[in-house]
């Protein structure tokens, strides 16, 4: 349908998909002042320089850059010995607004996060996203409601984050997800995500994503280098490297590829938890269901550990042997008492020469509170777009 405007026709369909460098195009230097501030919350100004290797003058211009363009405010002014006063400097929280999605084999999880990667709000959408189309206007209309609770406007929404398990193919532009996946499997998502939610989407997979989460807000808080094990429906990684995500020429970087096809049946995956648990006689509805009522005294809990642990313990030699990381993060849709068993039974290889063997990472329950997978999906367009 058309409308008549002007003289000109003037279309009424859907709007267009805004562009991914629309409006927030800054500079790195621009982009290394404003994660400085972001980890340090609030901070004097005059402090900023010390974590850079640019000149005070320098920085105060890039600050006033930032704050003329409404992404930092001034506070109040503090005085460090007997220079003059500094102003305290911090985010503008309300000045741009990411959103997350994590599409998971038996649920969908949305949540809405501000400049200072504050999570406003999470969502749960309990229906299997079995099918692509209906599940796209549920998040779409899930969406909705939560820019309108929290009073946030479409136009400062920069972009949307979207995880989903599975490796890429097709130069990253295809996910190969899990079986109750298949609907979002083997074809261009990113496109469809796009015009279904008519803004930059950002596709990546989800223990990445839970590794981007866990690194601006959890382990990644005190671990500048860290594995992240996501134990789901499967079982993958994710890396950050220097306090950075490490995604890979092919985006598959810690797609765990150590097992023969019959070793793979005895991975520490969530699906064959249930599986075990089911022949067992417990009833296990989804992963989420597994999550939420997890009982460390249910039968086919210590056979499945037992039977898993083998490949679980090469995982994490593997990547302590690989990486050298600080700490390896047990996450995704893990219950925390089962990861607190996990841990607790990993064995490092001990045999070394002269008996001494080579420091080892700590062995750590993700410390980041609600979706982590969905929580570094609405971090990444900030990361991407305004932070380094």
């Amino acid at each position: 349908m058309n409308a008549k405007r002007g003289g000109k026709t003037a279309s009424l369909s859907k709007p267009a998909v805004p562009k991914k460098n629309d409006g927030l195009l800054l500079s790195p230097s621009e982009r290394l002042i404003l994660n400085i501030v972001r980890r340090h919350g609030t901070m004097a100004r005059a402090a900023i320089a010390a974590e850079t290797d640019m000149v005070q003058q320098s920085v105060h211009r890039l600050v006033e850059q930032l704050t003329a363009r409404g992404l930092l405010r001034a506070g109040a002014t503090i005085r460090n010995g007997r220079g003059q006063p500094s102003p305290r400097i911090e985010l503008v929280r309300e000045a741009a607004y990411t959103a997350g999605i994590s599409i998971n084999t038996d649920s969908i999880t949305l949540c809405l996060a501000d400049l200072s990667c504050h999570i406003l709000e999470e969502v749960h959408i309990r229906t299997p996203p079995t099918h692509r189309n209906a599940s796209l206007t549920a998040i779409g209309d899930a969406l909705e409601r939560i820019l309108a609770r929290n009073g946030v406007s479409r136009e400062k929404l920069i972009g949307v984050g979207v995880a989903i398990g599975g490796f890429f193919v097709a130069g990253r532009r295809q996910m190969n997800a899990p079986e109750p996946l298949q609907d979002w499997s083997l074809i261009d998502l990113v496109p469809i995500l796009e015009e279904a939610l008519h803004l930059p989407v950002w596709l990546e997979n989800n223990a990445t994503t839970a590794a981007i989460g866990e690194s601006l807000l959890g382990a990644g808080l005190w671990a500048q280098n860290f594995a992240y094990l996501s134990f789901n429906y499967g079982f993958g990684a994710g890396m950050v490297v220097g306090g950075k995500p490490l995604f890979g020429t092919h985006g598959n970087a810690g797609e765990l590829t150590l097992f023969t096809p019959e070793e793979a049946a005895h991975r520490p995956t969530l699906s064959s938890l249930m599986t075990e648990l089911r022949a067992n006689g417990i009833a296990i509805d989804s992963v989420e269901d597994l999550r939420q009522r997890f009982d460390p005294t249910w039968p086919g809990v210590e056979s499945w550990i037992q039977r898993t642990l083998p490949a679980l313990n090469r995982t994490v030699n593997a990547m302590t042997g690989l990486f050298d990381p600080e700490a390896i993060v047990f996450g995704g849709q893990l219950p925390l008492p089962l990861g607190r068993l996990l841990i607790e039974r990993v064995r490092f290889v001990d045999i070394h020469r002269y008996g001494v063997g080579p420091d080892r990472p700590k062995l750590v329950l993700t410390e980041t509170n609600g979706d982590t997978s969905a929580i570094g999906a609405a971090l990444l367009p900030l990361k991407e777009r305004l932070f380094e």
